[in-house]
C-alpha cells in the first residue's frame, strides 16, 4: 500500500489568508531597515572624523556608491524574481548583506567602506525589492496599500531605531566598533529566517494575473517594453518613477548632510542620533496609517501631498536653528515621506500587471533610487560651494517641483472602493476554486 501524496498548499490572495507569511515578511524587512539603521548616524562622521575627508562630496561618497549599486540591483531584483521566484533572490539579499558590518568594523581605509555599501546596496535592492514583491503577491489589490504600509514600516521603524542606538552607543564606546554590532545580528538572523522559513509566492501573482484575464495566458512583454512603459510612457508610472526619484533625493541630502549640520552646531552624538532617527521614525510609524488611507481615498493627493509636506519641512530645517526647530523639521518631513512612500508602491502595483508587475516595480525603485546619487552629489556640490544650508534649500526647491509633477501627470490608480473592489475578490476566488477543482 503506498501512501498518498502530499496535499499541495491552495494559493489564496489576502491579507487574513497569508497572515503567518506576511508578518513573518514584516519581521525580515524590519531586518533589511536595521542594516541600513545602522549607518544613518555613525558613518557621514566616520568620514570626517576617522578618514579625514574634509570636502563634503567626498564624505558622501559612501551614499553615491550605495545609491547607483542598489537603483541597478533594484532593476534586476524585479526581472531575476519574475524568472526564477522571489525567494531564491531574497535569499540572494542577504547573502550579499553578511560581510558589510564586518567591512565597517574593520575598514583600514575610505575604500573599504566603499565597498561596503556596494555590498549593502545589492542587500537592500534585492531583499527590501522581494518583501515588496511578496506582500503585494499576498495580499492581491484591495489591500495592496495596507500592506505597502506594514512594509515600509518596519523597514523604516528598524531603521529609526537602530540609527538612534547606535548614536547612543557611538557616544559612550566610540564610532565603532561597537555600532556596527547591531548589523552584525540583523544580517545573521535575517539570513536564517529567509532561507529556512520564507515561502515562494509567484504563484500568488500568477493566480492574480489569471483573474484579471479571464484566463491562462499571461501577456508576453519585454524588459524594455516595461521599462519603458514604466519610465516614460504611461502617465502614472512615470509620475510615480519622478515622485519617488524626488523623495530619495532629499533622503539621501537628510543622510548625508544632517549629521554633519547638526554635529558643527556642537550637539552631542545621542543628540544627533535622536534628531536622525526622528524622521525615520515618523516615517515608519506614519505609514501604518497612510498606506491604509491610500486604498480609501486614492493614491494621487497623498503623493502630490506628501511631497508638498517634505519640502516645507526641509525649508523649516533650513531656516532654523537648534534641537526643537529641528525635530519639527525632521517630523515634518517624516510625515510627508510616510505621506507619499507606501503609496507610491501601491501605484505602481496598481497599473501594472501582475504577470510583470515584480519588474515594473524593478524600474521603479530603479528611478527611485538613483535620487540617492542624485542627492548625495547635489547637495555635496552645493554644500562644498555655498554651505550645507543652501544645499538644503535647493533640495527643498526641487521636492516641491516634483509635488507639481505629480499633480499636473499623474491620475488616480486605484480602483474604486466597494462594488469593483468585491467583483474583483469574487473574481479571484472562483479563478482558485476552478483550479482546486482541475487539481
Amino acid at each position: 500500500m503506498t501512501a498518498a501524496a502530499p496535499r499541495m498548499r491552495a494559493v489564496t490572495l489576502g491579507l487574513r489568508a497569508n497572515l503567518a507569511q506576511f508578518s513573518l515578511l514584516v519581521g525580515v524587512n524590519a531586518l533589511v531597515g536595521g542594516m541600513l539603521g545602522q549607518e544613518r548616524t555613525v558613518l557621514p562622521l566616520l568620514a570626517t572624523r576617522v578618514f579625514g575627508l574634509n570636502a563634503v562630496t567626498a564624505a558622501l561618497t559612501f551614499i553615491v556608491a550605495f545609491g547607483v549599486t542598489k537603483a541597478i540591483t533594484n532593476f534586476i531584483a524585479g526581472t531575476l524574481s519574475d524568472r526564477f521566484g522571489r525567494k531564491p533572490v531574497l535569499v540572494a539579499g542577504w547573502l550579499a548583506g553578511v560581510p558589510v558590518p564586518l567591512l565597517l568594523i574593520w575598514a583600514p581605509r575610505w575604500g573599504w567602506v566603499i565597498l561596503a555599501n556596494v555590498l549593502l546596496g545589492i542587500n537592500q535592492g534585492l531583499a527590501w525589492s522581494m518583501t515588496v514583491n511578496m506582500k503585494i503577491d499576498l495580499v492581491g489589490p484591495v489591500r495592496r496599500g495596507l500592506a505597502m504600509g506594514i512594509n515600509e514600516a518596519a523597514g523604516y521603524g528598524a531603521l529609526a531605531a537602530t540609527a538612534y542606538l547606535t548614536g547612543v552607543v557611538a557616544q559612550h564606546a566610540g564610532l565603532r566598533p561597537q555600532p556596527f554590532f547591531f548589523g552584525v545580528a540583523c544580517a545573521g538572523l535575517g539570513l536564517g529566517l529567509s532561507a529556512f522559513l520564507v515561502r515562494e509566492t509567484r504563484g500568488h501573482a500568477r493566480l492574480e494575473g489569471r483573474a484579471n484575464d479571464g484566463r491562462n495566458l499571461q501577456p508576453a512583454v519585454t524588459m524594455r517594453h516595461v521599462f519603458v512603459e514604466t519610465s516614460f510612457s504611461e502617465r502614472a508610472l512615470s509620475a510615480s518613477c519622478a515622485a519617488g526619484l524626488t523623495n530619495n533625493l532629499n533622503d539621501g541630502m537628510a543622510w548625508g548632510l544632517f549629521p554633519l549640520l547638526f554635529a558643527r552646531h556642537g550637539l552631542s552624538l545621542s543628540a544627533i542620533g535622536a534628531l536622525v532617527a526622528l524622521y525615520p521614525f515618523v516615517w515608519g510609524v506614519g505609514q501604518l496609517a497612510t498606506g491604509a488611507l491610500s486604498d480609501r481615498i486614492g493614491r494621487k493627493r497623498l503623493i502630490a501631498g506628501g511631497l508638498a509636506v517634505q519640502a516645507a519641512a526641509l525649508a523649516v530645517t533650513a531656516s532654523g536653528r537648534g534641537f526643537a526647530i529641528w525635530a519639527i523639521g525632521a517630523i515634518g518631513l517624516g510625515a510627508g515621506t510616510a505621506m507619499a512612500y507606501p503609496t507610491l508602491l501601491a501605484a505602481v502595483g496598481d497599473v501594472a500587471h501582475p504577470a510583470w508587475r515584480a519588474s515594473a516595480v524593478g524600474v521603479y525603485r530603479l528611478w527611485r533610487d538613483a535620487g540617492f546619487v542624485v542627492g548625495a552629489l547635489l547637495s555635496g556640490v552645493v554644500a562644498d560651494l555655498f554651505g550645507l544650508v543652501a544645499a538644503i534649500w535647493v533640495v527643498a526647491g526641487i521636492t516641491a517641483l516634483g509635488a507639481a509633477v505629480v499633480g499636473v501627470r499623474m491620475y488616480e490608480t486605484h480602483p474604486t472602493p466597494g462594488v469593483g473592489a468585491r467583483r474583483h475578490m469574487r473574481s479571484l476566488r472562483r479563478t482558485n476554486e476552478r483550479e482546486e477543482g482541475e487539481a
